[in-house]
């Protein structure tokens, strides 16, 4: 639909110029949407455009049956039991497909091969985590091979846990065995989690989804706040790895109880070189920024600065970065993806599972960087969408 005070002012000027000026009002209107869908804003072709149909690895169930695959990360090196390349997994349910009592790690080669990385059916008495074990989406390799993974462990019957706080970071080597475990009041029920190095070790970005008030027990209910932590980490060549610091770097942001995904709330985090850390808000319909993500001493409210929201978004869950820079947004509602760019503008979307409400969770991009990995809950599979 023209604008009248734009299509006057275009007709006093000479037919010559009205391409031009047309272009102008066409790039006037993709920033006056800002995150409402606008392939017209790309200024390089899509990388979710590029992609081909998707199809099966091959599957992330082990010997011991735990299913509903959430976490995913590609192997950056070989290192003990870890083989770079390979893409490493984590299980959120048990064999009976009860929420938050997933214990296994597995990794997937490119053939679609299946090994079973690590089992945590139980934690050593010296590293206890409140409630126990139930691994999420939080999952992420440490410089040296350490890998650190989330427990938000369910109570009788798949609720979740009273405890407060609840959950931990469990540390595990390059072979698979646990060595530590971490928790304090700022972690408290870990869902997802990303990580970036450091000059003395290394720096995770932790989403909690059970944040409370000190000393109460209740579940989390509609607008109850969450918060997203920045945990500092120090690295030795001669021990394993030690947390050093927890800093509170985002609150207020929205959780609560779902029957169908146990709980609902702040999901994938990615750190850009910008040092914005960019959040997948599920219940909030969008993807929010926390600027000086590095560096911050004091917590940013969420809903403070939004790099989109709406339109093509529909429950975003898992975040990645694609090759070009832009942002991958996945849909926990409908089985898309999609792209967003650095700023704020959705570009494209694509189906991943077609009628994949419930589907989607975390990405991740090939070693080559021509392809997108994905958890597939529907099948419990690896999934792989390549160039074409």
């Amino acid at each position: 639909m023209s604008h009248p005070v734009i299509s006057q002012r275009i007709r006093r000027h000479s037919k010559g110029d009205r391409a031009a000026i047309a272009a102008i009002i066409v790039g006037m209107m993709g920033l006056a949407y800002g995150s409402i869908a606008d392939a017209g804003a790309a200024s390089a072709p899509s990388f979710l455009s590029s992609l081909g149909t998707p199809t099966m690895v091959g599957s992330t169930v082990p010997a011991n049956g735990d299913v509903n695959p959430y976490g995913i990360l590609v192997v950056p090196s070989t290192t003990g039991k870890l083989t770079q390349g390979n893409t490493l997994i984590s299980n959120f349910n048990d064999k009976a497909n009860v929420q938050g009592t997933g214990s296994t790690i597995v990794e997937v080669s490119p053939s679609g091969t299946l090994s079973t990385f690590a089992t945590i059916a139980s934690l050593p008495p010296a590293h206890q985590c409140p409630g126990g074990v139930g691994l999420t989406t939080a999952l992420s390799i440490l410089p040296g091979g350490w890998v650190v993974v989330g427990s938000l462990p369910a109570s009788a019957n798949g609720a979740l846990p009273l405890a407060n706080p609840a959950g931990c970071l469990i540390v595990l080597n390059p072979n698979g065995a646990v060595v530590e475990t971490w928790t304090n009041a700022n972690i408290n029920g870990p869902w997802d989690m990303t990580e970036t190095s450091t000059s003395t070790g290394a720096d995770l970005f932790v989403a909690n989804v059970l944040s409370r008030p000190a000393g109460t027990s209740a579940t989390p209910k509609s607008g109850d706040a969450s918060t997203i932590v920045r945990i500092s980490v120090s690295l030795s060549a001669a021990a394993a790895p030690r947390m050093t610091s927890s800093v509170v770097i985002g609150s207020g942001f929205t959780s609560q109880a779902n029957k169908a995904a146990l709980v609902q709330g702040p999901t994938g985090v990615i750190l850009g070189h910008n040092g914005t850390l960019y959040v997948a808000e599920t219940l909030q319909n969008r993807v929010s920024e926390i600027p000086n993500a590095l560096t911050r001493m004091s917590p940013v409210a969420d809903g403070t600065k939004t790099l989109t929201s709406g339109g093509w978004l529909n429950a975003p869950l898992g975040l990645t970065f694609a090759p070009n820079g832009d942002i991958l947004v996945m849909n926990a509602n409908n089985g898309n993806a999609v792209e967003v760019s650095p700023s704020g503008h959705q570009l494209t979307k694509t189906t991943l599972v077609p009628k994949g409400a419930g589907d989607l969770f975390a990405a991740a991009i090939t070693a080559n960087g021509k392809g997108l990995l994905f958890v597939n809950d529907g099948t419990n599979a690896l999934d792989l969408a390549t160039v074409r």
